[in-house]
């Protein structure tokens, strides 16, 4: 049979009437512990009243004396009628007084009740706060942790192993899917330059080489660059999530910004895209892994030419915000195709494409995003993905401020790219 812990409907009902349903587990103890207080107490006032009303009820018969007597009985007969009814009015006013007495007592108690069953509320559910506090504090980054809670074999403790045997778990299936990620990428690396040896070799050889085998050859050499691509993405995402920063160094994301956009000038004129005014700040510190935060960089920028419509722009754009503990903002917009907001934020995922262009046939492989959100989420920083109502993306990179001890000079561009 299945046991339901919890008030009972009545008072259940009773705490939803009086808007506690929604309150902390606290608040609803403390209405049960009152609750419960005052239908004990009213009921206690209720027997003392009944037991109080049937002993003024007792009465008593006189003896019955001879004739001669029966003067003399009459009188005192009257005299004890009177002291009975006199007996009988103090006795109704002292119950009166005590039934009066105990419902301000019962009142005052209830007011004190409600302060005890707020202080043994706390105390019960004490473990249950800082095994919540705890749980907080354990992130991806930290499933070595443990709650690691003390005190008797009780429910609580049993909850806090069990969380604790589930984050050993959790552990263990992140380090199991890193590792084979980081391998099976490692591994493919050495049958795909033997393929692409091969061909050189293929197309080494001395005489004419057909047309078509040098067709084939050319796009096999770009499907293997392809898989390359994929592997190298597959490697970051690994390094990233396992937060395995080995060149960690304070560098600004305006510098980043404009490298990205120099080596990237022949595909932006080859599309015929116009890099709109930067507004890019030599003071935007930030610390992070450099090899981790460009390659950040260079997928946002990669998406924004990919994704763009022949002929559109692209705004670049870095600032701090605050002073010393503010944060650095990478900004990076782009026309193209109107998206559906509501389905932007899938783009984070791995293998997510959006629109006509985003699909399996491009040339991105559906990992741009979603390392860049990886890179973010390691460096403590956010990742914000806004369609604009024109058509294109938006997309926002803000990472901590620190300071630098030396100022970098970032050259301001109009109307193009850095030269």
């Amino acid at each position: 049979m299945r046991m339901k812990w919890g008030p009972p409907r009545r008072l259940a009902g009773l705490t939803a009437r009086l808007g506690l349903r929604r309150g902390t587990a606290r608040t609803r103890f403390t209405a049960l512990y009152v609750t419960l207080f005052l239908l004990s107490g009213t009921a206690l006032l209720a027997i003392a009243a009944l037991v109080a009303s049937g002993g003024s009820r007792s009465s008593q018969t006189a003896p019955d004396g001879g004739t001669d007597q029966r003067a003399t009985a009459a009188q005192a007969q009257g005299r004890i009628d009177d002291l009975e009814q006199q007996l009988a009015q103090a006795h109704d006013t002292q119950s009166r007084q005590i039934l009066l007495g105990s419902a301000i007592a019962l009142g005052v108690m209830a007011v004190i009740s409600v302060g005890l069953g707020w202080f043994v509320a706390g105390r019960v559910l004490r473990p249950l706060r800082v095994m919540t506090a705890a749980t907080r504090r354990i992130t991806a980054d930290s499933l070595h942790e443990r709650l690691a809670i003390g005190g008797p074999g009780d429910e609580v403790k049993d909850l806090a192993d069990t969380i604790d045997d589930l984050l050993g778990r959790l552990e263990g299936s992140f380090d199991a899917q890193r590792l084979f990620v980081a391998n099976a990428s490692h591994e493919l690396r050495t049958p795909l330059t033997t393929m692409r040896a091969s061909l050189d070799v293929a197309l080494a050889k001395p005489g004419p080489v057909p047309e078509t085998t040098a067709t084939l050859a050319a796009r096999m050499r770009a499907e293997l660059d392809q898989v390359d691509r994929l592997l190298e993405s597959f490697l970051v995402l690994a390094r990233t999530q396992h937060s395995e920063f080995t060149d960690s160094a304070r560098l600004t994301l305006g510098q980043l910004a404009l490298t990205a956009l120099t080596g990237r000038a022949k595909d932006i004129a080859a599309k015929g895209l116009t890099v709109r005014e930067n507004r890019i700040d030599g003071s935007a510190w930030v610390w992070g892994s450099e090899t981790l935060l460009r390659r950040a960089v260079d997928n946002v920028v990669d998406n924004a030419i990919a994704h763009n419509d022949p002929g559109g722009w692209i705004s670049v754009a870095v600032g701090a915000e605050g002073d010393g503990a503010g944060a650095v903002s990478l900004v990076v917009e782009s026309s193209g195709p109107v998206l559906d907001q509501r389905r932007v934020a899938d783009l984070v995922q791995p293998f997510r494409r959006l629109g006509a262009d985003r699909t399996g046939t491009g040339q991105g492989s559906g990992l741009g995003l979603s390392i860049v959100a990886a890179i973010t989420q390691a460096h403590h920083g956010t990742l914000d993905l806004r369609a604009r109502p024109d058509g294109g993306l938006r997309v926002t990179v803000t990472l901590p401020r620190t300071d630098g001890r030396a100022t970098a000079e970032v050259p301001n561009t109009e109307s193009g790219v850095a030269r």
